[in-house]
């Protein structure tokens, strides 16, 4: 019993070793994830199949009769029975890929059986079948695991061998000779099969934990270095800051060199090799234009591919990284190694998710400042917009003043051009000062109380210490427009307009009403919100201003709109974080 026991882990000893090199194959993960398809079952049941069968001739034959063990016989006689070691491949089959890889895997050894024959071939060829869905459903349902773990492997493992024991008995010929047989090669058969089960998933536990540790510790340390480069690409170009990456990226990783270069010349480089590599220098060798060119990294796995003339250089191979913005190459960063044997599979798979994490960066911060260009466009186009009527009121204002009182006209010419400058400053500036807006509030009030005067009165209370806070431009001026222009448009009694503006506890609150008509009922909830062509004027004021103060200074900044008892009420509050 000990020496059968002994040859039968002789013999699966060679087979878990062929099983963990099958482990190493493309597509074999794919069983690990139970994300497979029938062609992937197909393919995954033919490979464990012919394992199966080499399994058959590295088994035992023994004869009914002396019951003596023979080993890697490729023939059996009717008097001789195959103790097969391909049950355990089959069962291997089924704990790894579940049970349609085991019962595929266990019907092509099963056909084999049946060929070669013996006098147990139908308990051989019956068993292979049977134990590859046994493993296969029992390890889906003892375990949600990838692999499962070796202890349970191990319990699992005994079923089939016993199976096969009863197997053995019923349909062996010669009953006494079944009984002989069972009681030999019972235990050693349950105990190696057992074991030879659970080897395999500890191998494959231990090696797939290994991958995954390594393949975190390389993502967390790509994640680190690319959050380190972060300050060096969000607020200027590749050009300005190539120097500070490369000698970030030449601390952080185990390179002997670090080049950073642009589509045609080298930006930056730091490490060994700098006495000839120099900042400036074209890009020469044709692996890194193959890089600009296809946007895919590329290895240099020998000197003669660096294409360096200098005799000395300690440089030998090379990783080449493409960098994206916005879809496309604008660089490369490549990282140089003194031996071939420093290129593992890690280092590339650093290189490409390093690489991937930057381009993803740049992209961002490009997008980014796209947006904000974009908004700062609207934004200005918003500010941009000045009332036809006033200016042409005023035309006429001062046409008329000419000719009864010229001092009057040239007064209202000097405010009159102070308010055009003002507004034509709006187009280039977004926040200005309190003050500014002030000025450009009085220029348009006193162009207005020379067309009505002594009916309109005007009454401000300013916070002094918060005088010169910067606001967005062309706000409080729209707002004291509308008041004139709609609030006290068709009133006859004296019109009032009162300017406010103070801190709260959420900011600097500004606030522009007036004692006229007040808003429709109907406008209040939607008034700001969206620009009302039908009105006269500047019916698209509010809407603008509103939308500059989202745009600047967020939803908390937009306009707030109520009606008095008398007139209406506007105002808008700066959050504190923004002064």
């Amino acid at each position: 019993m000990i020496e059968l026991m002994v040859i039968l882990l002789e013999r699966i000893g060679l087979l878990l070793l062929v099983a963990f090199m099958l482990t190493q194959i493309p597509g074999f993960r794919s069983l690990l994830d139970r994300d497979i398809a029938w062609d992937t079952v197909f393919y995954h049941a033919l490979i464990f199949g012919l394992m199966g069968i080499l399994g058959a001739h590295t088994g035992v034959i023994m004869d009914q009769e002396s019951l003596v063990i023979e080993s890697w016989k490729l023939t059996v006689d009717n008097h001789e029975i195959l103790i097969s070691s391909g049950m355990v491949i089959v069962m291997i089959a089924g704990l790894l890929g579940g049970p349609y890889v085991g019962l595929g895997s266990g019907l092509i050894v099963s056909l084999y059986m049946v060929y070669i024959g013996g006098g147990a071939w139908f308990a051989n060829s019956l068993i292979n079948p049977f134990a590859g869905l046994i493993t296969g459903w029992t390890g889906q349902f003892f375990s949600d695991e990838r692999v499962i773990a070796p202890v349970k492997a191990l319990f699992i493992g005994m079923f089939p061998p016993v199976l096969y024991m009863g197997m053995i008995l019923m349909f062996i010929p010669d009953q006494e000779a079944g009984i002989r047989i069972v009681n030999h090669i019972g235990i050693p058969l349950v105990l190696t099969n057992a074991i030879a089960l659970a080897i395999i998933t500890m191998m494959i536990r231990s090696a797939l934990k290994e991958m995954e540790r390594e393949a975190a510790l390389e993502t967390n340390r790509a994640l680190s270095i690319a959050e380190k480069t972060l300050p060096h690409l969000k607020d200027a170009t590749l050009d300005s800051n190539a120097k500070a990456m490369a000698d970030l990226l030449y601390e952080e990783l185990d390179a002997a060199a670090i080049a950073i270069a642009d589509q045609h010349k080298v930006l930056s480089f730091v490490g060994e090799g700098q006495d000839h590599h120099q900042v400036g220098d074209p890009i020469k060798m044709q692996l890194s234009q193959v890089a600009l060119n296809t946007g895919e990294i590329q290895v240099a796995y020998n000197q003669s591919e660096l294409q360096c003339l200098h005799e000395s250089c300690p440089l030998q191979t090379a990783i080449m990284i493409p960098l994206y913005r916005s879809r496309e190459v604008i660089g490369l960063i490549n990282l140089y190694f003194k031996h071939s044997q420093q290129i593992r599979a890690v280092e590339v798979e650093l290189a490409k998710g390093l690489g991937t994490i930057i381009s993803n960066q740049l992209s961002g911060f490009e997008a980014e400042r796209m947006k904000e260009l974009l908004k700062e466009t609207e934004i200005r186009n918003l500010q941009a917009q000045i009332n036809p009527h006033f200016l042409f009121n005023t035309f006429n204002l001062i046409h008329s003043l000419m000719r009864v009182d010229y001092e009057e006209a040239r007064r209202i010419l000097v405010r009159f051009s102070q308010y055009m400058r003002a507004n034509l400053n709006i187009a280039s500036k977004s926040l200005i000062p309190l003050t500014e807006e002030m000025n450009h509030v009085d220029a348009y009030l006193d162009i207005v109380k020379a067309r009505f005067p002594d009916r309109l009165k005007i009454y401000r209370k300013i916070d002094d210490s918060i005088i010169d806070v910067l606001i967005p431009s062309a706000t409080l001026q729209p707002l004291v427009e509308n008041c004139i222009e709609h609030g006290l448009k068709n009133v006859t009694y004296t019109g009032v307009i009162n300017i406010h503006i103070g801190q709260s506890l959420e900011g600097i609150t500004m606030e522009v009403s007036d004692n006229g008509v007040g808003f429709p009922e109907s406008l209040l909830t939607t008034i700001g919100k969206k620009p009302y062509s039908n009105r006269t004027g500047n019916g698209t004021a509010l809407y603008n201003v509103n939308e500059r103060l989202k745009g600047l200074l967020g939803d908390e900044a937009q306009l707030m709109f109520r009606n008095l008892k008398q007139g209406s009420s506007v105002s808008f509050t700066i959050p504190i974080e923004e002064y």
